[in-house]
């Protein structure tokens, strides 16, 4: 499962984000932010209509992400925060 399908309010563990090529940039910051294996994660707000951004929270710490960037985080299968 991906970041972006997770529903609002609902908690779940980061499994791993995904590079979209060597190098990237993208993936390499959201892992600086905090989002690597183990962390729990849950969505907090999303804007209407499936559009950007969506504000999700890792820890105390909330975060505003596109949905391209919450696409590559994928989350651990069958966990809840």
């Amino acid at each position: 499962m991906r970041l972006t399908e997770l529903a609002k309010g609902v908690g779940a563990i980061v499994d791993q984000v995904t590079d979209l090529h060597a190098a990237d940039a993208v993936a390499a910051r959201l892992r600086d932010l905090g989002f690597v294996r183990g962390e729990p994660v849950r969505v907090v707000a999303s804007a209407p209509f499936g559009g950007d951004p969506i504000v999700v929270q890792i820890g105390s710490t909330r975060f505003a992400l596109r949905r391209a960037e919450a696409e590559r985080v994928r989350l651990a299968t069958g966990a809840a925060a």
